[in-house]
């Protein structure tokens, strides 16, 4: 079997390639290759970090290769985004024989489309672990690794599983859903850490990427992040996070601002209550893998839950200036780009 799994693997080298840190904003041509198999690729280097930047990211989660994932990059490629927040499950490699990754292969030119030309954040989804004792494979997330690089080391983390990164007027955070994160962790340490080095004065927007949902209404994966936001959630009401986008179960919702942070075993308060101080939730795992669509919401629908619906689509995070942006959801069964959910976002610290 593992015999097998080597002989199906095809990427037999990665390069990797830092660039000098650049203070303007440049168009930059990057060269691969020699000769008549040369290929060239040019992309925009990031603005400055500007409290009042305008800027334009795309959200995409669980895309996969198929017909409905290419609707969803070609939706999105039609649009204005500058930057793609990919809140996990890329390739779904996972799913074919020996962990195929051939898979990875045909996926990472599948994105070429736009990768090549500009940024996506990565964040991982539990189709990256490719934990597989059975085949030998006992290191988590090694072909994602392998393929992917971040800048972790810049914002103090010691796995690139968890980071952050500034963009325009954003301070973005990557967790981790599927590594260690109680207390005492790396991971916990680390965003304590990192929430105190947040600037809202540079970075007013605050946003958090991760895969497990937080809030779902849908019976696909409920409350698998339940743990998870148990340990986190205080934080990230008292930092005054933005917005918080998640991918996993395969449908779209959005919620209103709320929390779930007042119980303490004696007073019994479990329930998740509006809270202007709280992020707004969205979960956007609809980008066309081959699993298909998680149809089976509960009902009634929740008070916390704002707008649901189990189609294929991505959405759009367009920041005006430090004090409002406009969020929106593309579905792919318009045929076209149009919105089929949008809310003005108003900033937490600034508004």
């Amino acid at each position: 079997m593992l015999r097998v799994l080597k002989e199906s693997f095809c990427s037999t080298s990665f390069t990797t390639t830092r660039l000098a840190s650049f203070t303007t904003v440049l168009s930059r041509t990057l060269r691969l290759g020699e000769g008549g198999s040369a290929r060239e690729f040019w992309f925009w280097t990031p603005p400055s970090v500007n409290p009042d930047a305008a800027y334009t990211f795309g959200i995409i989660g669980d895309l996969g290769q198929t017909f409905d994932s290419n609707k969803t990059l070609q939706h999105y490629m039609e649009g204005k985004g500058q930057t793609v927040l990919f809140v996990g499950d890329l390739s779904y490699a996972d799913n074919y024989p020996n962990h195929d990754n051939r898979r990875w292969d045909t996926w990472g030119r599948f994105v070429e489309s736009s990768t090549a030309y500009q940024p996506w954040i990565w964040t991982a989804g539990n189709h990256e672990l490719d934990f597989v004792p059975e085949l030998g494979e006992t290191t988590p997330f090694k072909p994602y690794l392998s393929r992917f690089h971040v800048p972790y080391h810049a914002s103090n983390s010691t796995s690139p599983l968890w980071y952050s990164i500034k963009r325009a007027s954003a301070y973005i955070i990557v967790l981790s859903s599927y590594s260690a994160y109680g207390k005492y962790t790396p991971q916990y340490r680390w965003l304590e850490e990192n929430l105190k080095r947040v600037d809202r004065n540079k970075t007013p927007w605050l946003i958090v990427l991760l895969h497990s949902p937080w809030y779902n209404s849908n019976g696909y994966h409920y409350m698998e992040g339940e743990s998870m936001r148990v340990q986190f959630e205080s934080m990230l009401v008292a930092a005054k996070v933005d917005i918080v986008f998640a991918g996993h179960v395969h449908s779209y919702e959005r919620t209103h601002r709320i929390s779930n942070i007042a119980y303490n075993i004696v007073n019994g308060d479990c329930l998740p209550v509006h809270n202007e101080s709280a992020p707004v939730y969205v979960t956007i795992g609809d980008g066309g893998n081959a699993e298909g669509l998680a149809a089976e919401f509960t009902e009634p629908q929740p008070d916390y839950s704002a707008f649901r619906e189990a189609s294929f689509g991505h959405a759009m995070l367009e920041i005006k200036n430090r004090t409002h942006a406009l969020y929106y959801w593309h579905r792919n069964d318009d045929g076209k780009a149009v919105m089929a959910d949008s809310v003005w976002i108003r900033n937490q610290y600034w508004h």
